[in-house]
């Protein structure tokens, strides 16, 4: 009994030293836990673009809200103006027929003045070629011809601008869009990075939804430019095929013009050479 006592001794010696290092040492591990359920603590739930809104920062969000804006501002403008032209160019088409069917100015502008066609670019054109003579009516042909293809162009130009109006925006969002995002995104990477040095960590937790917020304002900015310039093209061709309509309708009054201007002197030119027949007798 005495001999297991000795031997003993050098085994409680041990523990009674090695003890208090373990339990010293047992606080320092348990940080790891706490540390990670910290970092968990500031990470949202589960990472969606939505909850990426509400966790960005207040320039990536406002950043986002105003490409958003942009974007319903985009597709209003197709809307609106997708209607105004379709409305426009079957005016257009169905004016162009009926002065192309009229056998004289006066026969067109009554065809057209008793539709839908009584208003809009080629009535305006009629009523302008109208006008014209009956202001020049003792001057040459050749005069009243070239004032109303100076008059029939003005018209021309001002219903093309007059269509062409809102579609700039377009192309200002279109060009400035992936730029706006692109500051976003600098900006939320910018934080990322200041919160890494906040947290004095590097994991991919922690840095992830900073980037993912920030990547997402580029997305939202290329999904206002794309459409934009699309859309802006569409309208481009759109509105130049309105124009080459507008053109034809304004061949077509010239015509008429000219087809009357002929009718007017060929009596006179009749008379004239009658005169001199008779003279010569």
């Amino acid at each position: 009994m005495i001999r297991r006592a000795r031997l003993d001794r050098p085994f409680l010696l041990v523990a009674t030293l090695l003890l208090p290092a373990f339990l010293a040492a047992v606080p320092a591990s348990a940080q790891v836990p706490v540390a990670v359920e910290a970092t968990a603590a500031l990470l949202p739930e589960r990472l969606s673009p939505w909850t990426m809104v509400e966790h960005a920062d207040i320039v990536v969000q406002a950043v986002m809200g105003g490409l958003a804006f942009a974007s319903l501002v985009t597709w209003t403008i197709w809307l609106a103006k997708a209607v105004e032209l379709l409305a426009a160019k079957r005016k257009a088409k169905a004016a162009t027929r009926r002065l192309a069917d009229a056998d004289s100015l006066d026969q067109a502008i009554r065809t057209i003045g008793s539709a839908a066609t009584r208003t809009g670019p080629v009535a305006e054109m009629t009523q302008a070629a109208t006008l014209e003579l009956g202001r020049s009516a003792h001057l040459s042909a050749d005069g009243i011809k070239e004032r109303l293809a100076i008059q029939l162009s003005r018209i021309e130009a001002r219903a093309g601008r007059a269509m062409s109006r809102g579609t700039g925006i377009l192309a200002t969002i279109g060009s400035t869009a992936p730029f706006v995002g692109l500051f976003g995104t600098v900006w939320g990477i910018m934080n990322a990075f200041i919160g890494i040095s906040q947290t004095k960590t590097t994991s991919l937790a922690v840095v992830a939804p900073g980037i993912a917020e920030a990547l997402l304002a580029t997305a939202i900015g290329l999904v206002a430019a794309i459409p934009a310039v699309i859309i802006y093209n569409v309208f481009s061709r759109s509105i130049a095929g309105y124009r080459a309509l507008l053109a034809d309708a304004s061949g077509e009054v010239l015509q008429h013009v000219s087809r009357d201007l002929e009718r007017s002197r060929l009596p006179l030119l009749t008379g004239r050479g009658a005169a001199e027949r008779m003279a010569a007798e």
